[in-house]
Parts: structure tokens; sequence; C-alpha cells
């Protein structure tokens, strides 16, 4: 006889699911953080230079827990250039001297620092976190710029290589610190960082900047001169003045950083985003939550309370509008609107019986209003997406879902408070669109190794798909059974699949990391407050909503 399932084994199964899904996470975590590999790393050192990672690490405060973004960028997606771990560069949120930072350290393991499309699009978004927060911004620069063999997909384009200079003008016309250390190769149009940023500094021996290398000196101009002597520490510290600060080693130039960032006054105006003292959640273990069937219903409220602060949780028009859970909490002590999927199928007095994880009007018209009083009150605001996309059908549509979708999608587009996504299962269709997915500017996007992006669910695509396959090959003539149908569509569906994982969306960077769920709090506790350090520069207009 089958063991009875009760709410207690059903946690205990959830957890160990969500267990082993982040072991894998883990294992290829730990791959990517090995850069170019180990011989590479020894190379580094033997070289007198520490890696990006212990750049890092030692840039920021002991025992800060640093968030990482893009950890997972390019994966998979450069395996005949062998490949392009964390897209050959690594960015991270952390503190120095007590201030939030963000920190950009090119990997000379990979490449020689070299960068690829991934890497100029991850850069692009430090640029982008820096600027919506008013972050302090620190490069540390080793790299051997434009990756050439892909030179067309970095180099000419608004959001490619350049963008990241002009990034740097406007940045110091908002009065936003940057500091550039040179602290290996810096070259071509790479050379412009340095100087376009507040403060510079190189290091003896290591660190050069030139527009043209001296391979490329002498075979432009026919001068004969050795690298050190055309752009190196004492050139450009003495001669050129391009640098501020010479160093003798990395762990002199990061220590000089510090002191650097110590200097700088304190980020004001502040946007005034309200906290109390922070209470840890009364709701069980949060990673015990979802079932590994993502077809299968859960409660969304105790997706929740695992995740807010005891008690904290005032719900707005629990009754209406079902499908979608909105409603006040705090989260680490900072105050929230939350707007999550509910995933349970619920009884509608006006619609009837309604499906988990599916926007119907009534949720929309409710989540619609609650982002608004959100904007009115200054609340940031976290969506918590499990979601299969809006209800379709004719009731639906002479009920007006398209006019009530459109409503959510305006005011979701229109806060200026800022935004949090937590894709935690499902993000299908324009569903990803309401709940904030990545084209809304969510000031962070993190997933859970339970999310699945994709235009629509897996098996349903498979099945469209099969039958544009199955209708072409009519055509041609060819006999259509069984066995070919099923063939047709067991490919399809591993494909569509693959396609739609995490590890898909964070190497293309559609979410800024994959995270343990027990790390959401933290995630959305350190973005509040480096968005607390810049406040709305509009006031909230909607624009013409239909009612």
């Amino acid at each position: 006889m089958a063991e009875e399932m009760t709410p207690e084994l059903e946690a205990n199964r959830n957890d160990d699911a969500m267990r082993m899904l982040l072991s894998d996470l883990r294992r290829l975590e730990a791959k990517v953080a090995l850069g170019g590999g180990q011989k590479r790393l020894d190379k580094q050192h033997e070289l007198g230079k520490m890696t990006a990672r212990e750049r890092l690490a030692a840039l920021f405060d002991a025992g800060d827990e640093a968030l990482e973004i893009g950890a997972l960028a390019g994966e998979g997606l450069y395996e005949a250039e062998g490949g392009c771990p964390s897209g050959g560069v690594v960015v991270q949120i952390g503190r120095v001297h007590g201030r939030l930072v963000i920190a950009v350290a090119n990997d000379a393991t990979v490449k020689a620092g070299a960068w690829f499309p991934i890497t100029g699009k991850k850069n692009l978004r430090a640029q982008e976190i820096a600027m919506e927060n008013r972050l302090p911004i620190v490069y540390l620069v080793d790299s051997a710029g434009v990756y050439l063999p892909m030179q067309d997909e970095i180099f000419p384009d608004k959001e490619h290589f350049g963008r990241m200079f002009r990034n740097n003008a406007v940045m110091s016309s908002r009065g936003i610190p940057q500091i550039a250390a040179v602290m290996g190769s810096c070259v071509a149009g790479g050379a412009y960082l340095p100087i376009m940023s507040d403060e510079s500094l190189i290091v003896e021996g290591t660190g050069s900047i030139f527009l043209a290398g001296s391979y490329l000196v002498r075979a432009a101009i026919g001068e004969d001169i050795d690298n050190e002597t055309l752009g190196g520490a004492d050139t450009h510290s003495s001669i050129s003045g391009v640098t501020d600060y010479k160093c003798a080693n990395d762990a002199e130039a990061l220590k000089k950083i510090r002191e650097l960032v110590r200097h700088m006054k304190a980020p004001s105006p502040l946007a005034g985003f309200h906290r109390e003292t922070p209470e840890s959640p009364s709701g069980r273990n949060i990673r015990s939550i979802l079932p590994p069937d993502r077809a299968q219903p859960y409660e969304g409220r105790d997706l929740i309370e695992s995740l807010v602060d005891a008690g904290s949780f005032l719900e707005y028009k629990k009754e209406y509008g079902r499908t979608l859970l909105t409603g006040y909490a705090r989260i680490d002590g900072w105050s929230v609107g939350i707007v999550a999927n509910q995933r349970n199928m619920v009884k509608s007095k006006k619609e009837g019986l309604q499906f988990g994880g599916v926007i119907y009007s009534d949720s929309a018209d409710k989540a619609a209003r609650f982002i608004m009083n959100c904007n009115q009150k200054g609340v940031p605001l976290v969506f918590l997406q499990d979601v299969t996309g809006f209800m379709v059908g004719s009731r639906s549509e002479h009920g007006g879902i398209i006019k009530d979708g459109a409503k959510l999608v305006n005011a979701v587009a229109n806060s200026v408070v800022p935004k949090f996504t937590v894709i935690v299962g499902n993000s299908y269709g324009a569903g990803n669109y309401a709940m904030c997915g990545k084209a809304y500017d969510p000031r962070l996007i993190v997933a859970w190794p339970t999310a699945r992006l994709a235009v629509m669910g897996g098996a349903q695509a498979a099945k469209v798909l099969q039958q544009i396959e199955m209708s072409q090959l009519k055509k041609k003539g060819e006999t259509i059974d069984e066995q070919v149908a099923k063939a047709v569509f067991d490919r399809i569906s591993a494909q569509y699949e693959e396609a739609t994982q995490p590890v898909y969306a964070a190497a293309r960077l559609w979410v800024d990391a994959i995270i343990d769920p027990q790390a959401t709090r933290h995630w959305i506790s350190r973005g509040i407050e480096a968005a607390n350090a810049a406040p709305a520069e509009r006031p909230f207009n909607p624009g013409v909503i239909q009612t």
C-alpha cells in the first residue's frame, strides 16, 4: 500500500528535490569559478597577480556576503571558442567600509580577459545597476580588449563595447563615483576607461595602458618600442599623467581603492524607504514549498509567509482577483509590496472556478490598482513569479482580458518605485511581462532552480510545433504514422525543454542569478538598500489606462 502523503512528508519531498537542484547548481558554479582553469589561475599567481575573484574578496569588507551578478553568463554559448566562463568578467555588489559598491573584475584566465558579446552585455548590466541605484562602481581592469574573431558582435551597435564609455561619461555627469585600477592589460578602446573614471590606479610591472601595443605601433608607424616604455606604470604616472596612483602590486592597489571609497560622502538625498527592526519569517522552510512537479498546485500564501518578516503580510483585496496575491509586508525590516501568483485553484464569486498560476481580468485589475498604491506610498515592489499566462477563451476575451492585462502591464512599466523579481517557477508568455520580467526594468531579477522561462509551457509548445512540422512533412508527401509523430514530438519537446531551463536564461543574462531560495531575503534586502540611495527622478504617471 502506498504511503499516505502527509503535509510533513510532502514538505520533506519538496525540500529533497530542491536540495538536489541546488547541488547541481553549486557544482556548475564551482566549475565556472575556476575561470580558464587551474593552470591559468596558477599562471596569474606566477605573474604576481591575484585572480579576479581574489581581487574582489580583498576589495570588499571581510565577512561581507556579496551578491554576484551573472555568475553563469556565457555558459554553453561559445563552445567552439573554448567557452567563456562567467562571461570572462566577475561582477559583485558588496561593502567597502560599509558602503555598497559594485565592482567589475576582468578575468584574465579567460582568453586574456578578452571581450565576447556576453562580456559586453554583462559589463553594461553592471553599469545599469550602478546608474539606477547611484552606486559607486570600481573597475579592476585586466583585459586584452575585444575578442577579434567576434568583433562584429561586440563593436559597432548601440548596446556594444562603445556604450560602456558613453555610460562612463553619463555617470560622471550624474556624480556617480567611478574608480579604475589597471592591474593587467588595458588596450585599444578599453584604454579610455581609466581616464573616463574619476580616479585611476596602475600596478607596476603588470599594468599597461595604450591605444596600440608595441607590435601594432611597429607595423603602423615603424617605431620600435617595448610595451612597458610605451604604456607602463612609470610612463603613465610620471610622463602622460593618465593615472593618479602607482601601486607596487595588486594588494596595494586594492587597499588604495578601499581608502578612496572611505573618503566618499554618504549618498544624499535618500529615497526614504521605510525600515523597521527585521524579524525572521514565521512560515515553514522556504525550500519545502514548491513541489518538484511544476504542474502541481501549492498555496501561494505559504511561499509569502516563508519569505517575509513574521506576521507582516497585510493582504490587499483578499477575496477579489484571487489568482494573484497582493499585499504589504516586510522583508528584513524593509516595507515592500508583494505581487505573487497563486498556484492553487480558487473559486471566484464572479468568475467561478479559476486555475492557479493564470491571470484573470479581476486579478489583473486588482494588481494594477495595488501597484499604483505602492507608487503613491513609495513602497518597493517584489514580484514572485509562477505564472502560466493570461486566461484565454471567449469568456475572457468578451470580459476584456486584453484591456485589464494592458492596465497591469502599464502600471508595472510606469512604476517609479524599485521593482525586484523572483522567478520561483513558471514564467510564461505575457505573464512574464505583467509580473515584471527583464523587459520591465526590475532592479534585480533572480531565479530559483525550479524556474522555467518561455513563451508558453513545454508540452503546449511542443504540440504546436509538432503540428506545424507534421503539416510540412505531409505537403512533401511523406508518410506520417504514430511512431513518426511521437519521434517528432519527443525531439521538439527535448529541445524546447532545454531552452526553458534557468541555466539557459542565466547564460544569456535574462536573469541576474540563480539563487538558493534561502538567499532570497538577502538579495531583496540588499537591493532595496542600494535603491534607497536613488530617489525617483520623475513622479508616477501611468498615462492613459482603459477602465
